[in-house]
């Protein structure tokens, strides 16, 4: 079988996970050197030899499908290495930014957005729920801050757009980097593994805006090398320590306008999104399965 009919394959693992069961794959995920495979996955995807960048360029657009008429740079053989190519940048007219409300963050299907109720509990996916504490490091202040607040979790497939950019103008106040797991989070992940991203490693940006707080989190996933940010470039942590950065005291302050880029992961994942106040309200468009371009209106 050709090498490309096999790469193909994988777009069937899906499948192949729903014959394993959401337990076993659960399972098959624990026993993987999750660390590896990053640091393996991080080493190739910033390999500068022609032959091996040109290779995995080729077969991940192949597979992938991946609209490069989109990108600032169409040609895929002008990128130096195939992390350049995963987080190209868009031409400028390529996601119009909506003229009012609140803006999605990347391109990404939902996965759920509601209201934090009670004791802060977001859904994660029918049957799995976590604790806003959690997903925050138990930081207490960042936990009273948000509850009562809105929630919405983005995934970004392979394919898409892989920069983060701000829903709304704000300026920088904390970032904290909570080593963990790297499972996939995919839909069967998240199906199968409880407490899916309070496990991951994650990144928790917290801005101020006009209509109270605002935080970016952005979750690492399988084969996801690393976290990154405009103000701070690629973000590394001491595995097992929560690291935090306060920024209240800059001058002048770290500020983002609205749609500008905050970040980017070095492979895909999902970002969850996390809103103070309590006067904004999603849109009825903002449900399960719905997928937005950057930049498109997701809540006024």
């Amino acid at each position: 079988m050709p090498a490309i009919e096999r790469l193909r394959g994988w777009r069937r693992l899906p499948v192949f996970t729903r014959r394993l069961g959401p337990a076993l794959w659960f399972g098959v995920q624990t026993c993987l050197p999750q660390r590896l495979l990053a640091r393996v996955a991080h080493r190739l995807a910033h390999s500068r030899l022609p032959w091996l960048k040109a290779l995995l360029i080729r077969l991940f657009l192949r597979c992938f499908s991946v609209n490069m008429d989109e990108a600032e740079k169409p040609d895929a053989g002008c990128y130096d290495c195939f992390h350049d190519f995963f987080i190209r940048r868009l031409r400028a007219d390529a996601r119009p930014l909506a003229p009012d409300g609140l803006a999605a963050p990347v391109d990404g299907v939902v996965n759920r957005a509601g209201r934090l109720q009670g004791s802060g509990v977001l859904v994660q996916a029918k049957g799995h729920h976590y604790l806003l504490g959690a997903l925050l490091a138990h930081d207490a202040l960042l936990t009273r801050k948000f509850a009562g607040g809105m929630y919405a979790t983005f995934y970004l497939a392979p394919r898409a757009y892989h920069r983060v950019h701000m829903p709304l103008a704000g300026t920088l106040q904390q970032m904290v980097l909570v080593p963990g797991r790297f499972f996939g989070v995919g839909d069967y992940s998240m199906r199968g593994v409880s407490r899916l991203f309070v496990r991951n490693e994650r990144l928790i940006n917290v801005f101020s805006t006009g209509q109270g707080s605002m935080a970016i989190i952005m979750v690492g996933a399988m084969l996801v090398g690393s976290l990154a940010t405009v103000w701070h470039g690629v973000v590394r942590g001491k595995e097992p320590c929560v690291q935090a950065w306060h920024y209240g005291d800059e001058d002048p302050p770290i500020q983002l306008g609205r749609g500008a880029e905050m970040g980017h992961f070095s492979m895909g994942s999902t970002v969850i999104l996390l809103l103070s106040g309590r006067t904004a309200r999603w849109l009825g468009t903002v449900r399960p399965g719905r997928f937005f371009r950057m930049g498109e209106q997701v809540a006024e």
